[in-house]
C-alpha cells in the first residue's frame, strides 16, 4: 500500500513539475527575446556590422528639406489642435446640439473605432512597398482627412445655428465624425512612425522634433491669438465675423496646410530603417506589448486613469471670458506664455547637456509643469473671485510652464520612439500600428465610463451654458470654483500616474547606445541576407560619407 501511495505521489510530482516547466516556458516565451531578434543575435554574428552601425547612430543623414518638410506638416496638425479645442463649443454653442446627444456621437464613434482600428494596425504592420511602408498611407489618406476634418466646421454655415433639435444636425456631426474617424485611423499611425523610419539617428529625430515643436508651435498659438479676440468682439458686436464661419475659415487653413505639407512628405521624404521582410502575424503581435516593459508600464497607467474626464466642456474658454474678465485680460494672462513658449526650444540644448539623458530631462520638466498647475488650483480656486489675484498667478504659472514645452514635448517624443525601438530589439519586428492601436483602445473601451464621469461633472458643476459668455454672468462664486478645478486641476492625479512609469526607466547611457547599435548591424545583416535589399547598405554607406564631409 505504502509503495502504491509513493508510485501515485511520485507520479502526481512528476505532472506538477511538468506543468510548472510548462508555465515556464509560456511565461519565457511571452515575456522573453525573439529568435533571430537583436537582442538574441550572437556578437560574433552582428559584429561585421559594427563599423556601420555606430556610424548610423552617430551620424545624421536627413537633408535640409527632409527636417523641414514634417515641421510645416506638423504645422497643419497644430491648428487643426487648436481649433479641435474648441471642438465642443462648436457643438453645444455655434450649432445648438445638446450636450447629451454629442456625448453619445462621440461614445457610437469610439465603438467604431474599437472595430476598425485593430483591421488598420494589421494592414499597416504587414504592408511592404516599393515606396516604403508609411509614405503610400500618408500620400492616399492625408487629402479626405483633412477635407472631412474642414467639412465637419461648415455644418453651422449648411445647416443654421437656430433650432438646437434638428435631427440633420445630429446626423451630419456623425456622418462627419465617421468620416472623420475612419481617415484618421489610416493616417494617424503612419504620421506618426514616419520620422522613427527615416533615420536611425537620435540626433536627427530631435533635431526635427525641434523644429515640429517650434512651427508647429506658432499654428496652435495663431488659433489661440485670434480665436478668443475674434468671438468676444462678435459678441460683443462690435464686428460682423459670426461664429460659423470663424470656424469654418480655421478649418480651412488648417486643411490647406495639411494636405500640401503632408502630400509633400510621403513625396520628398525617404523611409531609410529597413524592416523585417515577413512580418509575424496579428494572433503573434498583439503579445508583443509583454514583452517591452517600458511600454507595458506606460499602458498600466494609460490604463489606470484611461476613464477619467473633465466634464465635456470648453473650460479655458469659460475661465478666460467670464473669471478673467474678457479677452483683454485673457491675453495679459497668456502674455508670458505667449512669448516665452517659442523661445523654449532654445532651451533643448541646455537640458540635454544638464540631465545627461532623455529620462532625467522627461521627469523634470513633467513635474515642473505639475507644480505650476498645484499652484494655480491652490490659489485660484480659494481667491475665484478675486480676478487680479487669479489673473496674476495664472500669467505666472502660465509663463512658467511654458519655459519647457519645447523641451518637455521633444525629450517625451523621443522617449516614446525610445520605447518603440526597443520593441523592435526584443522582438525583431516594429509592429506601431498594431500595438499603437491596441493601447489607444483603451480610451475607446473605457469610453462609456468617460462618458458617464463627463454628464456627471458637467452637472456637479452647476454651469448653465444657456447663458452667454460674459464676466461673472454665473453669478455664483460655488459654480466658479468649480469651472476653475475642471480647468486646472482635474488633470492633476493623471499627469502623476502618467510620470511614475519614467522612474523605472532605465533604457539610458551605455545600455540604449548598445540597444541602437545592436538594431543597426541586425540591418545591415538582413539587408545582406536578402540580395534585394543589398543596395540599402551602400546607400546608407553613402549618406553618412557625404554627411561626414559636409
Amino acid at each position: 500500500m505504502l509503495n502504491l501511495f509513493c508510485i501515485d505521489f511520485g507520479r502526481k510530482g512528476k505532472i506538477l513539475a511538468e506543468q510548472k516547466k510548462d508555465v515556464k516556458s509560456f511565461v519565457e516565451g511571452v515575456f522573453s527575446a525573439e529568435n533571430e531578434s537583436a537582442a538574441t543575435i550572437s556578437d560574433q554574428k552582428l559584429g561585421k556590422y559594427n563599423n556601420i552601425a555606430v556610424k548610423m547612430f552617430h551620424t545624421g543623414v536627413l537633408t535640409t528639406k527632409e527636417m523641414m518638410i514634417p515641421a510645416i506638416a506638423d504645422l497643419a496638425s497644430k491648428i487643426l489642435t487648436g481649433v479641435d479645442t474648441y471642438q465642443k463649443l462648436y457643438f453645444i454653442n455655434v450649432l445648438k446640439i445638446d450636450l447629451k446627444y454629442v456625448l453619445l456621437i462621440e461614445l457610437l464613434i469610439g465603438i467604431y473605432d474599437v472595430l476598425n482600428n485593430p483591421l488598420m494596425g494589421a494592414a499597416y504592420d504587414h504592408t511592404r512597398t516599393r515606396w516604403g511602408k508609411a509614405r503610400p498611407y500618408i500620400l492616399f489618406s492625408t487629402a479626405p482627412y483633412f477635407i472631412s476634418c474642414a467639412v465637419l466646421y461648415f455644418g453651422a454655415i449648411f445647416l443654421g445655428t437656430n433650432s438646437g433639435s434638428d435631427p440633420r444636425k445630429i446626423v451630419f456631426v456623425f456622418i462627419m465624425l465617421f468620416l472623420r474617424e475612419t481617415f484618421s485611423t489610416i493616417y494617424s499611425i503612419p504620421r506618426g512612425s514616419m520620422l522613427s523610419l527615416q533615420t536611425a539617428n537620435p540626433k536627427d529625430r530631435i533635431t526635427v522634433g525641434l523644429l515640429q515643436e517650434y512651427i508647429g508651435g506658432l499654428g496652435t498659438g495663431a488659433v489661440y491669438a485670434l480665436f478668443m479676440p475674434l468671438m468676444e468682439l462678435n459678441n460683443k458686436g462690435y464686428i460682423n465675423f459670426p461664429a460659423p464661419y470663424l470656424f469654418a475659415t480655421m478649418a480651412t487653413i488648417a486643411a490647406v496646410f495639411g494636405i500640401i505639407g503632408n502630400m509633400s512628405l510621403a513625396l520628398q521624404c525617404k523611409e531609410r530603417i529597413l524592416l523585417q521582410p515577413k512580418p509575424a502575424p496579428l494572433t503573434k503581435t498583439i503579445f508583443y506589448i509583454l514583452k517591452n516593459k517600458y511600454m507595458l508600464r506606460n499602458f498600466i497607467a494609460n490604463f489606470a486613469v484611461s476613464w477619467w474626464a473633465d466634464g465635456g466642456y470648453s473650460w479655458d474658454i469659460v475661465t478666460q471670458q467670464e473669471i478673467y474678465g474678457g479677452t483683454i485680460f485673457a491675453f495679459l494672462v497668456e502674455l508670458p506664455q505667449n512669448i516665452v513658449n517659442p523661445l523654449s526650444v532654445t532651451f533643448i540644448p541646455k537640458f540635454q547637456k544638464f540631465f545627461k539623458n532623455n529620462r532625467n530631462a522627461l521627469i523634470t520638466l513633467r513635474v515642473w509643469d505639475l507644480l505650476c498647475s498645484v499652484l494655480m488650483v491652490a490659489v485660484g480656486v480659494p481667491f475665484v473671485q478675486n480676478r487680479l489675484v487669479v489673473c496674476l498667478i495664472c500669467a505666472l504659472c502660465l509663463g512658467l510652464n511654458a519655459a519647457n514645452n519645447g523641451p518637455a514635448n521633444v525629450f517625451e517624443a523621443e522617449v516614446a520612439r525610445e520605447i518603440n525601438d526597443y520593441t523592435e530589439y526584443v522582438t525583431g519586428e516594429r509592429p506601431d500600428g498594431t500595438i499603437g492601436l491596441l493601447t489607444g483602445l483603451l480610451s475607446k473601451v473605457t469610453a462609456p465610463l468617460n462618458t458617464v464621469l463627463s454628464i456627471v461633472l458637467m452637472k456637479w458643476s452647476g454651469y448653465d451654458t444657456t447663458l452667454p459668455q460674459l464676466p461673472w454672468i454665473q453669478g455664483s462664486r460655488t459654480i466658479y470654483r468649480k469651472v476653475f478645478f475642471l480647468y486646472r486641476g482635474i488633470k492633476i492625479i493623471p499627469t502623476i500616474v502618467h510620470i511614475i512609469p519614467y522612474f523605472f526607466y532605465d533604457l539610458v547611457g551605455e545600455k540604449r547606445e548598445k540597444m541602437y547599435i545592436a538594431l543597426n548591424e541586425r540591418r545591415a545583416l538582413m539587408a545582406h541576407e536578402h540580395n534585394e535589399n543589398e543596395e540599402m547598405i551602400a546607400e546608407l554607406a553613402s549618406s553618412i560619407s557625404d554627411s561626414i564631409e559636409n
